[in-house]
């Protein structure tokens, strides 16, 4: 088994798989991480879909022409839900309040879905695994998702996990710099120096894409990534959330 230090400094995306299939025991090691997961108030909103059907795999490939869901041995949904303590409380004669029509309920429904699916991250890697972090399947076509994966009110999908036993060993991207990162008691105000950091970094980036291997591109960090705000700026994840029970107000 990995050291916690190699799972986390050592990780990277892995979307070939070979076709093995991750040992029972190390499933349970992942769902026990999972499990104990910290969570806003022990409240636990959150679930997970365990996926290891081929064909819908395949058809969530189809969908998102992401290779690593149908290579992958299993794929993990995360979910906010707040499904369950509904449907208990309404059994106990609770009232339960509008607490999904803030965006407060929203951000610890995602938050508690993220910080699982890292415990899982960390304890796949852990044992060996590959694992690649999936968030298009948040995006792509919600309604359809929800449907497919027959999610009930107060539940929605956050992220998908792919995993299993890895074919290939991506290089290590590189990260933003410590000082970029770290802001020592207020935000750092030395607004020019970090910006040439940035520069910096973004022509790393580059330089990486241009000899990484598997496959290289021109890419820069900072364009790159505008991009992708540019596309996301067409998604309609507001619509998507109130018809799965989120009317967020407030």
């Amino acid at each position: 088994m990995k050291s916690v230090k190699e799972s986390l400094l050592e990780r990277t995306s892995v979307r070939r798989y070979e076709r093995e299939a991750i040992p029972q025991e190390t499933m349970d090691f992942i769902y026990d991480a999972i499990r104990n997961t910290p969570t806003s108030y022990n409240g636990q909103q959150f679930s997970v879909i365990d996926i290891d059907d081929q064909s819908l795999k395949e058809e969530l490939y189809m969908m998102t022409n992401q290779k690593q869901l149908k290579t992958c041995n299993r794929l993990l949904i995360f979910l906010s839900d707040y499904n369950k303590i509904t449907k208990l409380a309404e059994k106990k004669g609770f009232e339960v309040p509008p607490f999904t029509n803030t965006m407060d309920a929203v951000t610890i429904g995602i938050i508690d879905a993220s910080l699982a699916m890292m415990s899982a991250v960390v304890a796949a890697q852990s044992c060996g695994l590959g694992t690649n972090c999936v968030g298009y399947l948040r995006t792509v076509d919600p309604k359809r998702l929800a449907e497919m994966l027959k999610l009930p009110k107060g539940v929605f999908v956050v992220c998908g996990l792919a995993m299993g036993i890895p074919r290939e060993q991506p290089d290590l991207k590189p990260k933003q710099p410590a000082s970029v990162v770290f802001h020592k008691n207020c935000y750092r105000q030395d607004e020019d120096k970090m910006v040439e950091e940035m520069e910096a970094y973004d022509d790393i980036v580059k330089q990486y894409n241009q000899t990484r291997a598997g496959g290289t591109s021109t890419n820069d960090w900072c364009d790159h990534i505008l991009d992708y705000y540019r596309h996301a700026m067409e998604y309609r994840i507001l619509d998507y959330l109130r018809d799965q029970g989120y009317d967020v107000k407030r």
